[in-house]
């Protein structure tokens, strides 16, 4: 009873409610992610109706193989972030340091691969911009289709940089012994995040990639 109350804050009554109350608060940060991203895809929508032919066409520069990978490169830090969870649940210090370390170099691996599909549309002038250079017919409006794909992508891959820098710390405390069956709920919001930064992909994967596919 008295580690219980040593992890509490002060401005909480008891453990319970300092858990509740931080499951609250991340679902409600959640719901602006959703509606963040929501207004992309919205907009995507709009003009994919309009410029049919246009976005298939811009579509197959997109590098559908990389994309792949990281669909399963993500998918598998999932699991891994899914299992964190269950080890600080169960008291298994040891587990959950792995599988943070784990979901860390997943994450870390998706962005490396994104980063070099950066380097890619940069080399081949597909970033709008003055140096944007289409060589199909829809130059203008495939620059749109750019547009939103990095806006997507990019607002993705700024979620798992801010998500990657937390896991580090969470690696850091994990192995200081900070969490246990007692004291787990910051490693299971960590793991909501997580899991929702993988939703936001599996969205963006077939939208931008499948579309001519």
């Amino acid at each position: 009873m008295a580690h219980s109350k040593s992890i509490v804050a002060p401005y909480f009554g008891d453990l319970e409610q300092q858990q509740d109350t931080n499951m609250l608060g991340m679902w409600v940060f959640l719901v602006t992610e959703v509606m963040l991203f929501g207004g992309i895809f919205l907009v995507y929508a709009v003009y994919f109706y309009n410029y049919l032919p246009a976005f298939h066409e811009a579509s197959l520069e997109l590098d559908v193989v990389l994309s792949t990978i990281n669909t399963f490169v993500l998918l598998c830090s999932s699991l891994t972030m899914a299992m964190a969870v269950r080890s600080a649940q169960l008291s298994k210090q040891n587990a959950l340091v792995l599988f943070l370390i784990l979901t860390f170099i997943l994450g870390g691996v998706f962005l490396g691969i994104k980063g070099y599909e950066y380097y890619e549309k940069w080399t081949h002038h597909l970033i709008p911009g003055p140096n944007f250079h289409f060589e199909g017919q829809y130059a203008q409006q495939a620059a749109l289709f750019f547009a939103l794909y990095f806006a997507a992508t990019g607002l993705h891959a700024t979620h798992m940089i801010i998500g990657g820098t937390i896991l580090l710390i969470l690696i850091v405390k994990a192995i200081r012994g900070a969490y246990s069956a007692a004291n787990f709920d910051v490693i299971e919001n960590m793991g909501l995040y997580w899991h929702f930064v993988d939703i936001a992909w599996v969205f963006i994967f077939p939208l931008f990639y499948l579309i001519e596919r």
